[in-house]
């Protein structure tokens, strides 16, 4: 038969051996207790957050991998300010990062984020602050973009 791929998203260390991986797990004959608690074991950092999960299934061997996707960078932003959603107009601010904060968020996305410098990494980020009502050391993460640009803040 080959290669089986079940994905889902559950929440960091509370995945369970129901929907939606138990029912598809099954009729695989692979040990689904073991899978579920290697899963909750390595996403329990990200606890309150829905995180993308792979199961790749050898069918023949009953051997599988189990690969944890890369989190939404607002879901990185709204688990470091301890909030559970973004802005609801556009007027309204939701919480302040710090720049190293931002740093962070940008170094636990690495490669996945589109700019290939740190700098422009972390230019991405503030850029997904200011959509989500986040403000930057206290300020329009628009303003750090530019201070960043202009040398005035080193990182």
């Amino acid at each position: 038969m080959g290669e089986i791929i079940v994905s889902g998203l559950v929440e960091g260390g509370k995945a369970t051996a129901g929907p939606p991986f138990g029912p598809a797990l099954g009729p695989l004959g692979v040990n689904i207790g073991a899978i579920i608690a290697e899963i909750n074991k390595r996403t329990e950092a990200y606890a309150g957050v829905k995180v993308p999960v792979k199961i790749i299934v050898d069918t023949a061997t009953k051997s599988y991998k189990i690969d944890i996707g890369s989190l939404p960078t607002s879901a990185l932003i709204l688990k470091e300010l301890g909030v559970q959603a973004g802005a609801k107009t556009k007027d309204e601010t939701i919480g302040n990062l710090t720049l190293e904060q931002v740093k962070k968020i940008a170094e636990a996305k690495g490669a996945s984020l589109y700019g290939k410098t740190n700098e422009a990494r972390i230019k991405q980020v503030l850029g997904t602050c200011k959509s989500m009502g986040v403000k930057c050391e206290n300020e329009d993460p628009k303003l750090i973009i530019q201070k960043i640009e202009k040398g005035e803040i080193k990182l």
